[in-house]
């Protein structure tokens, strides 16, 4: 839903005078690519008063959420214990973007196995390695090579698959 890599490679790039790209990623985590002694500055970002709320919506995300609430009930899971100032950033980002999503759906944790639902749309696999239900693999570069999950590419993909077929 949200584009949390975009707003980190555009803080990167501003910040140390690069232009790493997301084909630059392709295979690797960002975390990865830029060198160690640089880690420092990406961390911060995520320790930022406005990076979470200043992320961009990923296409068609809103409308998609939206069509799916009428015919599913919808939980928003976010590992904000991994970023735990993210909370109030995270609700607030979810608040403007995603309205008609109620705060009692919305469900902060860090290791997402807890949650008990049918299925679990996530770009990290780890999230989606204990999750009990079905979990799938929303693309991203850092997630490309990663097998064994059903895989979305975008909001569209994750319509049709839900929205084409009864459960």
């Amino acid at each position: 839903m949200a584009d949390a890599l975009s707003e980190h490679l555009l803080r990167y790039n501003r910040d140390h005078n690069e232009s790493l790209t997301l084909d630059d990623l392709h295979g690797r985590a960002i975390w990865d690519v830029v060198g160690i002694d640089r880690h420092n500055s990406l961390y911060s970002y995520l320790q930022s008063e406005d990076f979470f709320e200043s992320l961009s919506v990923m296409p068609e995300a809103q409308r998609v959420m939206r069509r799916l609430q009428d015919h599913y009930e919808v939980f928003i899971a976010t590992a904000a214990m991994e970023v735990p100032t993210s909370f109030l950033q995270k609700f607030r980002w979810l608040e403007k973007h995603f309205p008609y999503i109620s705060p009692s759906h919305i469900v902060y944790c860090g290791d997402k196995s807890i949650i008990n639902a049918d299925f679990l749309i996530d770009d990290n696999p780890r999230q989606l390695r204990r999750f009990r239900g079905e979990g799938i693999l929303f693309t991203s570069p850092h997630n490309v090579a990663v097998k064994g999950f059903r895989r979305v590419n975008d909001w569209l993909e994750v319509e049709k698959f839900f929205l084409d077929q009864v459960f």
